[in-house]
């Protein structure tokens, strides 16, 4: 059976599953639409949230990533990994306890300000809709290449998707949706890994592949350095950038991951503070899997994809190699006539033009594996960037129907309004995220650094003093988050979009720190900026002084419910 039916046939009956699952689970109540009733297993939420975090950034784009940059590119894995330790360890339990719906809700009640609450919807809808941009241009790239549609009406087929569940199940139904995406996308991503281990090294177990033999006893690292040099690039184990840049980077996708609202509304599912701590747990060790196996993955595409193309004639190619042109993904231009694909590190000679993310999803075609195995990987690729999606379309929604309808500009609507505002918004933010997919700033590994860079500069601050800092208030809450997002959005702006001045270069960067690893720098301003005006206005109410000291001691927490 070919690739494209047996593609048709996963992806459909994976497609069938999500929405069974929405249909059972589909929300009847606010509370079921934002937290999933607050009954949600410390394991079903562990798998939920590996499935929410682990974004088509992670199963597609970033082992593409690493598979490029080489060392360069494990500041994504330490970033993002640390990351969610900062977020188990410091946020989690103590948000769960305070009770409440969402970020934006929490910065409201702890800063007794709507202002404050009105901020802090800004910063999740801004990082919230730069991240799933990157979600949809990955749902694009899989349905271009194992559906063969244009990348345009992929990204539509993928909203149609995330509308029915996300809309009809809020997080009642993305939960249990996500606990089978996760299934469906740690499966896709360990088997052709495994296989390829085995083919290339003789090892099941793609970890300690990564670090072994290929058949002629050369170690993989050191073949591929070798392959590297060959045609011109640094090193795939040298690393290329300052270390003032790496630690600024891997800094900012740390914080940016504690303070990524889709993230963070996970641990309000759970009925306990222990089940937030378990499910933490549980959560790390799912995302550990695929993390620790995305080096070997890069490691070994980019072998592969080396010797499968370097100075061969282009009408030998495989048939991946055209089905991939197809999709304008990987582009030949024969600069020297001569038929030969010339694959080297100089711009001017080079005649291949490859985009990162299709290195994972093209690679069990590169390594020759079974059809239904490039099938599974497509349907893999999918969950991914649908689980993630669709939890950042209901941290959309939410915060415009209870943190602005509920809130604020209607405190008297009826739950059953409430509940069709959600929805409402729901509708609206699939199209704007549609719109974002299909006309993306960048590839989707990148985009999301930015949306890490902006929870970095604005809810992290603001969150890990709301908790820790008695003192902190809501003059120095607000000037801290509008100062640290407006810093970081103009350095984005500026040189990495070109929106502002036009295009940059890394010579004009400031300090030598690149876009992706600014948002410390606004996180550092917006602490700064938090911690000054804090002292210099009058101090919090005693009872909100009162209600920090509570929110750290572990026990005593109660459901998510409204005040």
């Amino acid at each position: 059976m070919d690739v494209q039916t047996l593609t048709y046939i996963i992806v459909g009956l994976t497609f069938a599953l999500y929405i069974g699952i929405a249909i059972w689970s589909r929300a009847g109540s606010t509370k079921d639409f934002y937290v999933a009733g607050g009954g949600v297993s410390p394991l079903a939420n562990g798998m939920a949230t590996a499935a929410d975090w682990m974004s088509a950034a992670s199963f597609i784009s970033m082992a593409g990533l690493i598979s490029f940059m080489g060392y360069d590119g494990t500041v994504y894995l330490m970033g993002w990994t640390g990351g969610y330790v900062l977020l188990a360890l410091l946020l989690a339990p103590y948000l769960r306890k305070f009770g409440k719906f969402t970020v934006p809700d929490f910065i409201g009640d702890r800063y007794y300000s709507n202002v404050a609450r009105t901020v802090a919807v800004v910063c999740a809808l801004f990082v919230s809709f730069t991240y799933v941009a990157g979600q949809m241009r990955g749902v694009g790239i899989v349905f271009a290449r194992f559906l063969e549609v244009d990348i345009n009406v992929g990204v539509i087929i993928g909203m149609v998707i995330v509308f029915f569940y996300a809309v009809l199940g809020g997080m009642k139904g993305i939960t249990y949706t996500q606990v089978a995406q996760y299934c469906v996308l740690i499966f896709a991503y360990m088997v052709p890994a495994i296989f390829i281990s085995i083919l290339m090294t003789g090892n099941p177990i793609p970890q300690l592949g990564f670090g072994g033999t290929l058949s002629d006893g050369t170690y993989l690292l050191d073949k591929l350095d070798g392959l590297h040099l060959e045609l011109g690039f640094a090193a795939y184990t040298d690393g290329s950038k300052s270390m003032i840049d790496v630690f600024f980077i891997t800094a900012a996708l740390m914080v940016g991951t504690a303070g990524l609202p889709h993230v963070i509304v996970r641990f309000f599912t759970v009925p306990k503070v222990k089940d937030a701590r378990i499910s933490a747990g549980y959560a790390l060790v799912f995302i550990a899997i695929l993390y620790t196996t995305a080096p070997a993955v890069s490691a070994f595409a980019r072998t592969n994809l080396i010797n499968t193309v370097n100075d061969q004639p282009y009408t030998s190619m495989p048939s991946w190699f055209g089905n991939w042109e197809n999709t304008n993904l990987i582009k030949f231009d024969d600069k020297n006539g001569d038929g030969k694909i010339n694959y080297v590190a100089d711009a001017s000679a080079n005649e291949l033009t490859i985009d990162r993310d299709i290195m994972v999803l093209a690679n069990p075609e590169i390594a020759d594996l079974p059809n239904w195995v490039i099938a599974l990987v497509a349907a893999g690729g999918l969950a991914a960037a649908l689980s993630t999606a669709a939890g950042l379309l209901l941290v959309i929604s939410t915060s415009v129907a209870h943190d602005l309808f509920k809130k604020q500009l209607a405190p008297n609507i009826s739950e059953k309004n409430e509940l069709w505002a959600a929805r409402g918004a729901a509708v609206l933010a699939v199209c704007v995220a549609g719109y974002f997919g299909i006309n993306p700033p960048g590839f989707v590994a990148a985009v999301v650094a930015l949306a890490f860079g902006l929870a970095a500069a604005s809810f992290f601050p603001a969150i890990i003093m709301g908790i820790f800092y008695k003192r902190m208030n809501k003059e120095g809450a607000i000037a801290g988050m509008v100062v640290g997002l407006g810093v970081t959005l103009f350095y984005m702006m500026r040189y990495k979009l070109g929106w502002i001045g036009g295009p940059s270069t890394p010579e004009d960067w400031w300090f030598g720190i690149s876009p992706e690893g600014f948002g410390t720098v606004g996180m550092i301003i917006n602490f700064i900026v938090s911690i000054v005006v804090s002292n210099l206005t009058p101090a919090p109410p005693t009872e909100v002084q009162d209600m920090v000291e509570n929110i750290r001691f572990p026990r005593g927490a109660g459901a998510a419910v409204e005040h």
